[in-house]
């Protein structure tokens, strides 16, 4: 018999809870793991933004807060204009203001490019719809069409509400008096640049002190006002005042040009001088340019040639040789000298100008060698004096130092070396009449007026100094004197002067009821081969008046073509009509007037 095993079978919900303790322990681990992971990116997240912080707020703190500050300040660099130019009388000549510049651009044109010039040179006035389609043709944008617009013209070019031009405002150094006195003035370029004149020589007192504004922006970027420093943006009110009468000038220019024209002649210089103290009232030339538009004329325009162009200045320095001779006791106001019109030195023959029509004029006193401009009584004069004192004199009147007037490019005179004026005896004879050495028309007035001041060698100059609305002189220029004639010499030759105005070749400069010096003077002009050509250049200094001398004028024209071309009837007409104008302008009486003042006024004192 078998024995049978019996077995109790088990179900699932019978099974024992081993497995299921199993399962649910490793649930859990899974979750704890999963609960550490994500407590851990929490930690690492926290740790890691504190390192931030820490690092942001400590670490690199100084450094972000400077650049926080630095995006609300910033640095304002505000145009700051140059001080305005202005003669005497406080005649503005040189001024900044506010101008467009005019640019096309072809491409963005919404009308016909001839109906847009059309309507542009209506407004514009200088160019024409010919030179306007021109300028359209060359490109199709960025065409510079106009400078220096006034506010009034840019309205106008507004209101025409035309696509395709585009009007850039700007600020531009203007000249209203134009060509007036563009010699002294000069002018600055686009990029604000002085090249010429006083705007060049006085940029240190032209050109204001350039700030830079630290300020505060709000958060938009927008300058905050209240954080300007106090007077941030004023600017001074000082000018700087010229010597310059613009009257005068004018006057000048107008007696200037009309000879020029009259004798077609090269080019001419005018000068006006107050010989008390150097101040140039006027200095005007011919030809001349137009400061405004600077761009259009060549480079060799710009300086004044006057100050800075050599020359022989023939009879007008015939005085100034009197007054050597006289200071030296080499002769004496009544000394005669025989004039037979010419005469021989060396293997050299010298002649009188008037030779051939004239002939000698024998015997003749200092005076009347002035007054007939005689070269022979001018050599026989000056051998009175030895080569070493006379060279020596020439020296003492700094004919080989710069003027310095305050404009650019002024040039020293030339003399002959000294060895060669000692052993040659045509240098000392040739320079007695004026020819033979060099200087420049500015050099001669600084000579002649110190004739006319008592023997004083006064520094020209144009500028007065800074100045103020009350009238107060700022940086005014140091004026240096020097004695050169005595006073007692300088009368003599003043009224000797006066003589060759009443009786010699200076009659063309005559004004009634005035007494007026003056020496008329005709050079040849030296030629590249060293010799001299039929070029001729023409001059005539007066001073006004002989009883009462302040004014020198000086006209200088470079050669005349039409005859007769002399000194006498090129140059003084032209010093009359300056000096007709000073007379009106500063109302001088006539001389007899003055005497009778003088007069009247020591019987009042007696």
């Amino acid at each position: 018999m078998t024995s049978k095993q019996t077995t109790n079978p088990v179900t699932s919900a019978q099974k024992p809870p081993k497995f299921a303790l199993w399962q649910n322990a490793k649930l859990a681990v899974v979750r704890s793991r999963r609960l550490l992971f994500v407590w851990g990116i929490i930690l690492a997240a926290g740790l890691s933004l504190g390192a931030k912080l820490y690092w942001l707020q400590v670490v690199r703190a100084p450094e972000l807060t400077e650049k926080a500050q630095q995006q609300h300040r910033g640095s304002l660099h505000p145009y700051v204009p140059r001080r305005p130019i202005a003669d005497r009388n406080g005649n503005v000549v040189a001024t900044d203001q506010l101008t467009y510049t005019l640019y096309a651009h072809p491409k963005l044109f919404e009308k016909p490019r001839r109906k847009i010039a059309t309507q542009l040179a209506e407004v514009l006035k200088n160019q024409t719809e010919e030179s306007l389609r021109g300028e359209f043709r060359q490109k199709e944008s960025g065409i510079r069409i106009a400078d220096n617009l006034t506010e009034a013209i840019a309205d106008e070019i507004t209101n025409l509400s035309l696509n395709g031009l585009e009007l850039i405002q700007g600020y531009s150094r203007i000249y209203p008096q134009q060509k007036l006195a563009a010699e002294v003035v000069g002018y600055v370029n686009r990029d604000r640049n002085p090249q010429a004149g006083v705007e060049y020589t006085q940029q240190e007192l032209l050109q204001r002190k350039k700030d830079v504004l630290q300020v505060r922006r709000a958060g938009n970027g927008e300058l905050m006002p209240q954080s300007l420093p106090e007077g941030a943006l004023q600017l001074d009110n000082l000018q700087l005042q010229l010597t310059l009468d613009m009257r005068l000038q004018r006057a000048a220019r107008s007696a200037l040009e009309q000879q020029i024209e009259e004798f077609n002649a090269k080019r001419g210089t005018v000068m006006v001088m107050d010989v008390r103290d150097g101040s140039i009232l006027a200095l005007v030339e011919k030809p001349t340019y137009n400061p405004n538009r600077y761009f259009e004329y060549k480079m060799g325009r710009f300086n004044s040639w006057a100050v800075s162009d050599l020359y022989e200045p023939g009879s007008t320095f015939k005085p100034i040789n009197v007054a050597i001779a006289l200071d030296a006791n080499a002769i004496q106001p009544n000394s005669v000298f025989d004039d037979p019109g010419k005469i021989r030195v060396g293997s050299w023959q010298i002649t009188n100008w008037d030779f051939d029509t004239e002939g000698g004029h024998g015997k003749l006193t200092v005076a009347e060698i002035l007054q007939k401009s005689s070269n022979v009584g001018m050599v026989k004069l000056m051998r009175n004096l030895k080569p070493p004192v006379y060279y020596q004199a020439l020296k003492e009147l700094e004919l080989e130092q710069e003027v310095d007037i305050g404009l650019p490019g002024a040039s020293a005179g030339n003399l002959k070396d000294r060895i060669k004026f000692f052993s040659h005896p045509i240098e000392p004879a040739t320079t007695a009449f004026g020819q033979g050495f060099s200087l420049t028309p500015l050099k001669l007035a600084q000579l002649h007026a110190a004739i006319a001041n008592g023997g004083k060698l006064v520094t020209p100059h144009v500028v007065r100094g800074l100045v103020n609305p009350q009238g107060q002189v700022y940086a005014s220029p140091d004026i240096e004197t020097k004695r050169i004639f005595s006073p007692e010499t300088s009368k003599t030759v003043l009224k000797m002067m006066e003589s060759v105005v009443e009786q010699g070749g200076g009659k063309n400069a005559q004004i009634g009821g005035y007494e007026i010096a003056g020496k008329t003077g005709t050079a040849e002009k030296a030629n590249s081969q060293g010799g001299y050509s039929d070029a001729k250049i023409t001059s005539f200094v007066g001073i006004l008046t002989v009883d009462s001398p302040r004014y020198l004028v000086l006209a200088v024209v470079d050669e005349p073509k039409k005859e007769p071309a002399f000194g006498s009837t090129v140059a003084a007409p032209i010093v009359k009509s300056v000096m007709e104008s000073i007379i009106a302008i500063e109302r001088i009486p006539p001389s007899g007037e003055v005497e009778g003042q003088r007069s009247r006024g020591a019987e009042e004192r007696n």
